[in-house]
């Protein structure tokens, strides 16, 4: 299997690292330090594709890779995201062109670069034509601000549009075993575009670690998963049964949970990249060397059977959160 996937003019391994979640969203964070270490070790792991966003911590999480990658810049592609910061506390979806232009240059700032590789819209602005946004983001490409054009959590109809404006060199969105919105319409259009599919949340946000066995009592305050329909009370124990079965499915294939599932995906698309999060190293570890697990036909076709709309209860986002993303939904439950 190959163990690079191209993305725009190049190619990087592909298992990237999702930085979000050592400054954002997931309940008490690691002091910096940790951080830096985490980075560090990601870096010496050939792991050469790092994800972050002007949301995550609002600017911390970019502040951060600038503080303990600088040195190490020119041996990873740099991705990060617009057009959903955080404006005097609370988070706020803004896809105006002279919000964009604005957040790159403090990007480029806090990241201590002087180019972003691939610069996401990170939500469709439905107040704002994505042609207007993706303008935006042309003008960045053409003032050497960044370097290739990309979207998150959008449509197959606005990739399209988005692509008439300017070449998106990759189209990022949740996928996983229990998440498999952009099989819809998405895979497809990035395949007849030209575009790197990169899937975020690809363990399921921890659910295929098969550590998490009771959500309300160890997850922390404030972490997201706590108003996520699956991880919730009426849903998560049924989600859970599922995890004994997946875990003989590894035993067998020799190899853990998380890494089972991050070979499905690899193994099921050979252009994917994925970008799993953690704050632990060994967990960062086992990540990367999934990227080598090759899987046979009759496991691909249990998982499938293992996992899917009817055997897994619950949305992935509640209503007032889907309500604000461009994504298809599945239209049979």
């Amino acid at each position: 299997m190959n163990q690079r996937r191209a993305l725009g003019d190049g190619s990087v391994f592909s298992v990237g690292l999702g930085c979000m979640n050592v400054s954002h969203a997931y309940g008490d964070l690691p002091d910096a330090e940790s951080a830096g270490r985490l980075f560090l070790a990601a870096i010496d792991q050939g792991v050469d594709f790092f994800d972050t966003a002007a949301l995550y911590g609002f600017g911390e999480n970019e502040k951060l890779l600038g503080r303990f990658l600088k040195s190490h810049r020119h041996r990873f592609m740099l991705a990060s995201k617009c057009g959903m910061t955080g404006v005097n506390g609370k988070r706020v979806i803004d896809g105006r062109p002279e919000t964009i232009k604005a957040t790159c240059d403090q990007a480029l700032a806090r990241l201590q670069t002087d180019v972003i590789d691939l610069y996401y819209l990170h939500r469709l602005d439905f107040a704002v034509p994505i042609e207007e946004s993706v303008g935006a983001l042309s003008d960045l490409v053409k003032a050497g601000k960044i370097r290739g054009v990309g979207l998150s959590e959008v449509s197959a109809e606005t990739i399209r549009k988005a692509h008439a404006v300017h070449p998106i060199m990759a189209v990022q969105s949740e996928y996983s075993l229990w998440t498999r919105e952009p099989e819809i319409a998405v895979i497809q259009a990035c395949r007849d575009i030209g575009a790197a599919f990169v899937a975020f949340s690809p363990l399921g946000r921890g659910f295929f670690g098969g550590e998490l066995t009771d959500p309300e009592s160890q997850l922390q305050r404030g972490d997201i998963r706590l108003q996520m329909p699956r991880f919730m009370a009426e849903n998560y124990p049924h989600n859970r049964r599922l995890l004994p079965q997946l875990g003989s499915i590894a035993d067998q294939a020799g190899c853990t949970m998380a890494q089972l599932a991050l070979a499905w995906i690899l193994n099921r698309y050979p252009e994917m990249l994925v970008i799993p999060g953690t704050r632990s190293i060994d967990h960062l570890r086992d990540n990367v060397a999934a990227a080598s697990i090759v899987l046979d036909t009759s496991v691909m076709t249990t998982l499938d059977q293992l996992v899917n709309r009817q055997t897994v209860s619950g949305e992935r986002y509640n209503q007032p959160t889907q309500e604000e993303i461009d994504t298809e939904q599945f239209l049979d439950r």
